[in-house]
């Protein structure tokens, strides 16, 4: 079986959790990465010769995951794309023990952004399962207003954000039946200028099918809160389901980990896109357009606990008990102060001051 390769997987998990902020880069959290593989597979589980693509594969954990959770492991393929060459070289290890045989897998070290790939057949996939560098810089140049994986958009993601082109180059090698899963940090639901105009675009097209806010803390090299965004290009509904994750999480040590029940819970909350008080909401394209194309989950997702309303009567009830109570505090403390003596006039003064103010204050 995969012994092998669940114990490389391990041995790999256990060193990003070490050396955290580095490691993050070529390795997403089991759970994360379950997740996101059960939404990509949907459906499709029993397929012969499914097709997953990761052009920013790290180890290859995350499209490995596929194997796990179709009902035809040996005959997926695989194709992934990592410019680190040692990271390249896990993959491939990972590759080989899970015994993927070189005929299923296509991988390839270089530039995802930079060098387009893979550009002969098969150029498609069934899914596309991304993690990529959050935020990271890339060059935008305008040449790129001419490739083909960005030029319906109009605009470039921008130089320090490349959320965006990463997100569109999957987007680009998807199949029309296809479903496309990719972690970003939360500000690309929200950011404006060139993103917002990706956004809307993607929207007006239908292509955005859900956004799932994760909980904080759960990847090794960062705590900001992250979201899954699911991608299709046969929708036509152009409505979106949100789900807000944020506390489907267990506490381990520093770190949160989602529990396979919070998994199965936003597995069917995804799946039956219903609204769920707290948890899910299903937004039209027009309540979409109001909000000018911001994807900001509380804005769909009320999480708002209101203070639980109390009864006049019962208020009245209280108020007259605890006033109650302060009347015999003040007798109690006056009978205290009479039988206080003074030893000086200026104390003595001071004791009656503080005598006929309490006579006097209304408690």
């Amino acid at each position: 079986g995969d012994v092998l390769g669940d114990a490389y997987e391990y041995l790999i998990g256990q060193f990003a959790s070490d050396s955290g902020k580095n490691a993050g880069e070529f390795y997403t959290p089991q759970p994360v990465s379950s997740l996101m593989t059960k939404i990509v597979l949907q459906g499709k589980e029993n397929q012969k010769g499914f097709t997953v693509y990761d052009p920013t594969m790290g180890s290859g954990s995350l499209m490995l995951n596929v194997k796990k959770e179709t009902n035809e492991p040996e005959t997926v393929r695989y194709f992934g794309q990592e410019i680190n060459t040692s990271t390249y070289n896990l993959a491939r290890m990972n590759m080989m023990l899970h015994s993927v045989p070189i005929a299923n897998q296509d991988l390839n070290n270089s530039d995802t952004l930079g060098d387009d790939w893979p550009t002969d057949e098969p150029t498609n996939f069934e899914a596309v399962l991304m993690n990529p560098p959050y935020s990271a810089k890339w060059s935008a140049v305008k040449g790129f207003l001419d490739d083909s994986r960005f030029m319906d958009y109009g605009v470039l993601a921008p130089k320090g954000r490349a959320d965006f082109a990463f997100l569109l180059h999957g987007f680009y090698h998807l199949k029309s039946s296809g479903t496309m899963a990719i972690v970003l940090p939360h500000g690309v639901l929200f950011r404006g200028g060139a993103e917002a105009k990706i956004r809307q675009t993607l929207l007006e097209n239908g292509h955005i099918y859900a956004v799932i806010g994760l909980p904080a803390n759960i990847f090794f090299n960062t705590s900001i809160p992250t979201t899954i965004i699911v991608l299709k290009k046969d929708y036509t509904n152009r409505d979106v389901l949100f789900i807000d994750a944020s506390t489907k999480f267990t506490k381990k040590g520093n770190q949160n980990t989602m529990e396979p029940h919070h998994i199965k819970e936003i597995l069917e909350a995804y799946t039956n896109r219903e609204f769920i008080d707290k948890f899910a909401y299903l937004a039209d394209f027009e309540e979409l357009k109001e909000n000018e194309f911001n994807l900001n989950i509380p804005r769909y997702v009320d999480t708002f606990e209101a203070e639980p309303e109390i009864p006049l009567v019962d208020l009245a009830k209280e108020m007259a008990e605890i006033e109650t109570e302060l009347a015999g505090t003040k007798s109690e403390l006056l009978a205290m102060l009479e039988q206080l003596t003074a030893t000086d006039s200026e104390t003595e003064k001071e004791l009656n001051a503080f005598k006929s103010l309490l006579m006097n204050k209304e408690l």
